[in-house]
């Protein structure tokens, strides 16, 4: 017995020895965890809005053996909505896999080393190397390992990578795999009816010769809210009259100059950072600069443009194997652009838009009206007025101003709209933003027009403007030659300006026929004078409010012949008159009389019959306003004190 207890402590060393040995070869299995970091928004309006993107950390396993083949793994990813990174080449997209965060730190693209050939590049293990394979900057067996690897399109919402060689790193080290420049159609899904937004949801897999366990493998990589809402601003008023003349020299000459830039459009974020530059190169509003790098990975560069690195084609690659264009790969193809379109504009209105942007007020102008407040120019504008088809995309193209208008003491750089039967459109690029607060961007827009009255130019009606992003499209896949970003169209029209009949209401309070007394009136068509007045003419409509004599319903409205400029109506109530009036005898109350001319003026005299011994005159009331004020009659007139 005493001899038996002598070998407990070599025992007890023996099993500290073996369990030691069975400890260290008791690898942990090779496995990954998934996140998205903190998932953008993105707008609702999108068709190809960029996801956050996604990463997995892998641990574990045992690195592939000195001399090895390095096991090739395939990558898929699957969204709740299209996938809609841009094609460089079909089915190859610029959707790319990245190994152990590599980047772009000079004009050789720093570590990024792109796979060139279609299904994975070879690698060779280096055995018990801390780590295994050295992605960033190469090791005894893999002088130049490729850290980069290309996406397919495999689906309308599914992205694979084949082949990617992924050496387990063991238990000292984390190897990272980043997949990035993902785009996602938003508008597919919609927002939310609920307090919760929709969720863009990315899902990944990863298939090898032997299992790799992914925790999480579902993934939010984007929530959806609307990026843009749309309204106006009016200085002194929506209503143009068709007889008087607005900014009459620009409407025939596009170099005149304009007093006045009345209406002002303004597109407000959804959230901050809806509005985006093209790519983080910025010179001013006039130029749309060669874009720079943004090759560094996990950087929110709040831009259009993803994952960009413009140096694949550097000495440190081969890029016989890769898409001629991968150079391109998360490049957008413009800043934010904002789109008003207008419909039902009047024959012979011409417009103009302020080629930069704007500031104004909701109450600083006449009679509390809304005002322009100071005027951007090329050094410190956010956005600028570019050419473009007719879904407003194409590369940048600045607009020439052709001439100014003026508002407020501000002087407004603008260019004509082109109007094609009533319809035209203006687009406006973003040229830099600031993503930490909610902006709200404002343009002017200036109407013109010659009144003439006689071919009944300017046409009347009302004229809608709709505010969008743009360019537009209805392409909801992934796409080699769209624009992107590119939207859906959400919006809806309003109102941006009438143009009204030019007329005078007259009000004439009392007259009578009645218990031996008659009344005439007179309605003088001023529009000749000596003053330039553009001639107008029409008939007036004759309204009776009152009774006849033993308490008989008021006589039926009527309207006179066209009574021509410089001619003046009269007529009695119990005989009637010249162009066309006929007699209502025995009519008294108050007559509104609707004349077809603007500068209407009536006169009225009541007396007994023959005017024996009482008689009475007086003038009758415009019932309209001037310039800025909104009487009962919604018009305005020439109106004069009594």
């Amino acid at each position: 017995m005493a001899d038996f207890r002598k070998w407990f402590p070599v025992l007890a060393v023996a099993s500290l020895m073996f369990g030691a040995a069975a400890t260290a070869n008791a690898q942990p299995a090779f496995s990954c965890n998934t996140n998205a970091g903190v998932p953008p928004i993105v707008r609702a309006e999108g068709l190809t809005e960029l996801v956050g993107d996604l990463i997995l950390n892998c641990t574990g396993g045992t690195p592939t053996a000195l001399g090895a083949t390095v096991p090739q793994v395939n990558f898929q990813i699957f969204l709740n909505t299209n996938v809609t990174s841009r094609l460089l080449s079909d089915p190859w997209s610029e959707a790319l896999l990245m190994i152990d965060e590599p980047s772009g730190t000079d004009s050789n693209g720093g570590n990024l080393r792109y796979c060139t050939t279609n299904g994975g590049c070879a690698m060779t293990g280096v055995g018990g190397t801390s780590g295994g394979v050295n992605y960033l900057n190469g090791d005894s067996q893999n002088s130049a390992p490729a850290n980069v690897f290309q996406g397919r399109q495999a689906g309308a919402n599914q992205i694979v990578w084949l082949g990617v060689p992924i050496d387990p790193p063991g238990t000292t080290t984390t190897r990272i795999i980043r997949i990035t420049n993902v785009r996602a159609n938003a508008n597919q899904l919609g927002v939310s009816s609920t307090l919760i937004p929709t969720q863009i949801v990315m899902f990944v897999s990863a298939t090898s010769t032997t299992s790799i366990p992914i925790n999480n493998p579902q993934q939010t990589v984007a929530f959806i809210q609307p990026g843009l809402s749309f309204g106006l601003r009016t200085a002194v008023g929506l209503n143009y009259l068709q007889c008087v003349s607005n900014n009459s020299g620009s409407a025939t000459n596009s170099s005149s100059s304009m007093t006045s830039s009345r209406h002002i459009l303004r597109f407000t974020e959804g959230f901050a950072s809806s509005f985006k530059r093209r790519n983080i190169a910025y010179t001013n509003a006039d130029e749309s600069p060669l874009p720079l790098p943004q090759n560094t990975p996990n950087n929110n560069f709040f831009t259009e443009s993803g994952f960009y690195n413009p140096f694949v084609t550097s000495a440190s690659n081969n890029t016989s194997g890769l898409t001629t264009n991968i150079s391109q790969a998360g490049l957008a193809s413009q800043g934010t652009r904002l789109m008003a379109r207008f419909t039902n504009v009047p024959a012979g209105i011409v417009m103009y838009a302020s080629i930069y942007s704007v500031g104004s007020c909701s109450d600083c102008g006449p009679s509390s009206t809304a005002n322009i407040t100071s005027a951007q120019n090329a050094s410190n504008s956010l956005l600028r007025l570019v050419s473009t088809d007719a879904n407003g995309g194409g590369s940048f193209s600045a607009v020439s101003s052709t001439n100014n208008s003026s508002q407020g003491g501000n002087t407004i750089p603008s260019a004509p709209i082109s109007l094609s039967n009533g319809a035209g459109m203006a687009t406006w690029e973003v040229m830099t933003s600031n993503p930490f607060t909610v902006q709200t961007l404002e343009v002017a827009i200036s109407v013109s027009y010659v009144a003439n009255t006689s071919n009944n130019l300017p046409g009347l009606g009302t004229a809608s403007v709709a505010g969008s992003f743009a360019p537009l499209s209805t392409v909801t896949t992934a796409s080699s030659t769209n624009n992107q970003p590119r939207f859906a169209d959400t919006s809806s029209a309003r109102t941006l300006f009438n143009v009204n009949a030019c007329s005078t209401n007259i009000l004439f309070p009392f007259l009578t026929n009645q218990v031996g007394f008659d009344s005439g009136i007179a309605i003088a068509n001023t529009s000749t004078d000596p003053f330039g007045t553009a001639p107008q003419s029409g008939p007036c409509k004759l309204n009776y409010y009152g009774e006849t004599t033993g308490g008989g319903a008021a006589p039926a409205a009527q309207t006179s012949a066209v009574i021509p400029s410089g001619k003046t109506l009269t007529a009695t109530l119990s005989s009637g008159g010249n162009y066309g009036v006929a007699a209502t005898p025995g009519f008294q109350g108050y007559v509104i009389a609707q004349c077809n001319f603007q500068y209407g003026h009536g006169f009225a005299f009541i007396s007994d019959v023959g005017a024996n011994r009482v008689s009475e005159a007086y003038l009758a009331l415009i019932m309209d306003g001037q310039v800025d004020t909104y009487p009962r009659s919604g018009v305005f007139s020439e109106v004069l004190g009594h």
